[in-house]
């Protein structure tokens, strides 16, 4: 299974309902403070409805308070009686349904959420709750449709947004076993989000080999001088022999290499062609290091293929890269998205990066590998577009003034020129 789309209304600064099918490389454009970062990182907020045994439909002290601090936070305007609705769609080889939708009621004077709606749609059938209020809601009854009938007064108990029945009786054993049945295989299909933010840390001269690899670079990057230095020592370094194979493209005449000293590691570049000359990362150009953790984290799942699905959320991954890198980086994530179960959801600022995926699509790229959005804020709220690409990458929408100003730059140049040569009207 394969999160496939994701529809949301009320949500943060999206006041109607947005509706996102997601590819496997999803692409969202748009200008600053739009909600591009809102509209990217929704996955994350929803994956902690899921992936929990907690009873709060989201659990978002899994968050760090850089992406959350409260659930207000959520609901369009902050209102603090307001909701908001999610819809999650899933589709296997088989295209068999699978699809939840919930409706999330704050209530303020409690401090808690409850899901005040649900309905869940599997092969097996299709189970639709609407909340009986109670004050204070400590136990949550609903009214549940399933099969043709209607039972009233079921009391449900929730893991995240996922619900299971506290108590079955013979009447209602088939609706029991269908909700455990169906959180059990939206839980399951519910893929492992990563988020790799667009502030990476610094390098460090020298690092400590960890206890254990890690399995991921983490927001910031942090961890792929540890991954690096732990393949080294356990796996022969053929980790550090892939990753520069895609770097290659990028730093031209430099590898990179691991260095043990005392017990400590040092990431260094070395020449291709001069074996003494090396410079320690933490003196190289702010790009390469910037770069390092995303060519890791390819080479790892390349070498080591995530045994369930994996959806990664990359915040300009271009950043402090020089324009002639953004294509290969656009190479990079639909290859991975191709041979790997990893599926990409990247916001980006790089016109280059856009051409390649345009331009791999009329090589022979499927256009349905790539979705591309753009979101823009009126003043009041955002809204979402989609823009098609066709097989010969085409695109049937381009928003007004975006990727434009180096045209508009280029124009005035040459009126500012044409201005100081022409003659004096005296």
């Amino acid at each position: 299974m394969a999160l496939v789309r994701m529809a949301l209304t009320n949500y943060r600064c999206f006041a109607q309902r947005v509706d996102v099918p997601l590819s496997p490389v999803t692409v969202i454009l748009g200008r600053n403070n739009s909600g591009k970062s809102a509209l990217s990182r929704t996955p994350m907020v929803l994956g902690t409805g899921i992936h929990t045994d907690a009873p709060s439909p989201l659990d978002l002290d899994e968050l760090s308070e850089d992406v959350l601090e409260s659930f207000t936070e959520l609901i369009y305007g902050n209102r603090p009686h307001g909701s908001i609705t999610v819809e999650l769609d899933f589709a296997s080889g088989d295209q068999s349904p699978l699809k939840i939708t919930a409706t999330i009621q704050n209530i303020d004077e409690f401090r808690t959420q409850v899901v005040s709606s649900a309905a869940i749609q599997t092969p097996e059938g299709e189970a639709v709750l609407i909340w009986e209020p109670k004050e204070p809601p400590e136990t949550l009854e609903y009214t549940i449709e399933y099969s043709g009938k209607s039972f009233t007064g079921i009391a449900v108990s929730f893991q995240g947004i996922l619900p299971l029945m506290i108590n079955e009786g013979e009447e209602t054993q088939e609706l029991a076993s269908f909700l455990r049945e169906a959180s059990n295989l939206i839980r399951a299909s519910f893929p492992t989000v990563r988020y790799f933010g667009p502030f990476r840390d610094r390098p460090h001269r020298r690092y400590r080999l960890p206890a254990r690899m890690p399995a991921e670079v983490g927001i910031g990057g942090e961890n792929a001088a540890g991954i690096l230095a732990s393949d080294l020592e356990r796996h022969q370094g053929r980790l550090i022999e892939q990753v520069n194979t895609d770097l290659s493209e990028n730093v031209p005449g430099w590898r990179l290499d691991v260095v043990e000293r005392g017990g400590m590691y040092s990431l260094v570049l070395k020449s291709v062609t001069d074996d003494s000359l090396s410079v320690n990362l933490a003196d190289a150009g702010t790009g390469v290091a910037q770069v390092l953790p995303i060519f890791v984290q390819r080479a790892t799942d390349s070498l080591n293929p995530p045994t369930r699905p994996v959806l990664e959320i990359i915040e300009q991954p271009e950043l402090h890269l020089h324009p002639a890198a953004h294509g290969a980086l656009a190479d990079l994530y639909l290859s991975a998205a191709q041979h790997t179960k990893v599926r990409f959801i990247v916001e980006t600022h790089s016109e280059t990066f856009l051409l390649r995926l345009r331009r791999r699509i009329a090589e022979g790229v499927p256009p349905e590998m790539v979705a591309m959005y753009f979101v823009d804020h009126d003043g009041q709220t955002s809204q979402v577009r989609p823009i098609k690409i066709d097989q010969d990458g085409n695109l049937d929408f381009w928003p007004a003034g975006v990727f434009s100003e180096d045209y508009a730059e280029t124009r005035a140049l040459a009126a500012a020129q044409m201005e100081r040569r022409a003659p004096s009207a005296n």
